[in-house]
């Protein structure tokens, strides 16, 4: 970083959009294995808290790679690039006042934390998306699996590169066993127990 570069400090604070909306902000890191519902999770639960006024949006791995991340592959070096980069934006979206929800397969634990460590503490909540691959693998709904044991794939979570679960997440959702109505109450519910969002 250059040494002539000096942060601005913003005229309206993170604290100030809070009044003025009513509601808290924090970055809801959906992770899992591909297939695992992450995406349909994140959007059940965004269109959940628009139906209450609520500012949210999500970020979503495939559509980020269409744009800001098109330049990354499937490397490690390129996948870690590409949770730094999401962390950033997610930051600067809590920063607004608005919910981030962040739809990454994000396989490595320790690039978790570093988004984790770029917001208050209480502002990372981390959804694990709990589905075994066992059940994934029949979903496939992007035939992503079928091409990665084909070996038309490489790189791919849960057959060739690890996904480590995490350790100790705020909210963790059986997608093989609750409904997408369920999962969303589940989330809802800690929002509210922890005085993000207005209980219902």
């Amino acid at each position: 970083m250059s040494s002539n570069i000096t942060w601005h400090k913003a005229a309206i604070t993170k604290e100030d959009r809070h009044r003025l909306y009513g509601h808290k902000s924090a970055i809801l890191w959906f992770t899992g294995l591909s297939g695992a519902g992450k995406s349909t999770l994140a959007n059940a639960v965004s269109s959940a808290l628009y139906s209450q006024g609520i500012g949210a949006y999500v970020l979503d791995g495939d559509n980020i790679r269409h744009g800001l991340n098109k330049d990354l592959g499937f490397s490690e070096d390129d996948r870690k690039e590409n949770i730094r980069r999401i962390g950033e934006v997610a930051k600067l979206f809590v920063d607004s006042g608005q919910f981030t929800l962040t739809a990454f397969i994000s396989p490595f634990r320790s690039d978790r934390e570093i988004v984790r460590n770029l917001v208050h503490p209480s502002e990372f909540i981390e959804v694990y998306v709990q589905c075994s691959l066992e059940e994934c693998e029949k979903r496939d709904v992007k035939g992503l699996y079928q091409k990665a044991r084909a070996g038309e794939i490489k790189d791919f979570t849960g057959i060739h590169s690890p996904y480590e679960e995490p350790f100790q997440p705020e909210i963790t959702l059986h997608t093989a066993t609750d409904s997408v109505e369920r999962c969303v109450e589940k989330v809802l519910h800690y929002l509210g127990k922890k005085q993000f969002i207005s209980k219902k």
